[in-house]
């Protein structure tokens, strides 16, 4: 699987229809209307996310790894 930073998928998630509603330190909070979920960014400059977190943010957000 690719690697991206937490920059990269939060241009991602906006293009998917996600909204950012607040920042919390470096912590980006996506929301989207008609969804109950809240996915949380963390971003670190261009620091790589870790492949567990990035796996559970795709999977919320119904991301293909063909998207990345």
């Amino acid at each position: 699987m690719k690697s991206i930073s937490g920059k990269q998928l939060c241009r991602i998630l906006e293009r998917k229809g996600w909204e950012l509603k607040t920042i919390k330190g470096s912590h980006h909070v996506y929301m989207m209307d008609g969804r109950t979920e809240r996915i949380s960014v963390p971003v670190h400059g261009n620091k790589d996310l870790k492949i567990g977190m990035l796996k559970a943010i795709m999977k919320l957000a119904e991301i293909e790894e063909s998207e990345l």
